[in-house]
C-alpha cells in the first residue's frame, strides 16, 4: 500500500470506529435519508449528527445532496466493499502466517 491508499484505509477504519457512524452508514446504505431524519434517530444533537455524517461523507462512504432545503445522505456500496477488500488482505496475510506455522509443525513432526 502506498502513502494514499493508507491515508484511505486510515479515514475508512476511523469513520467505522464509531458505532454511531456505523448505525448511519447502515441506515443510508438501505435507501436515502435526510440529514434531519437521521438526527431524530439518535439522543443527541442535530449538529452531533451532521458532524458524523461528514466523517463518513471525508472518508467517501457516503454522499449528500441537496433537494431543496434538505441534504439527503446516501451510502456508497463501493468504498465499503474496498473496505471489505482491505480487511480480505490482512486476512490473506493472517492466513499465509498459519499456514507456515502449519507447515513448521508439520516438519518437525
Amino acid at each position: 500500500m502506498n502513502e494514499t491508499s493508507e491515508d484511505r484505509a486510515d479515514a475508512l477504519f476511523h469513520a467505522l470506529s464509531d458505532r454511531t457512524r456505523r448505525d448511519i452508514l447502515r441506515r443510508v446504505l438501505a435507501g436515502e435519508h435526510s440529514v434531519t431524519a437521521l438526527a431524530a434517530s439518535y439522543d443527541m444533537s442535530f449538529a452531533a449528527v451532521q458532524k458524523h455524517v461528514a466523517v463518513l461523507e471525508r472518508a467517501g462512504l457516503l454522499t449528500k445532496r441537496r433537494n431543496g432545503r434538505e441534504q439527503l445522505a446516501s451510502g456508497d456500496v463501493a468504498a465499503v466493499r474496498s473496505v471489505a477488500s482491505m480487511l480480505d488482505e490482512l486476512e490473506d496475510v493472517w492466513r499465509g502466517r498459519i499456514d507456515r506455522i502449519d507447515a513448521l509443525l508439520t516438519e518437525e513432526t
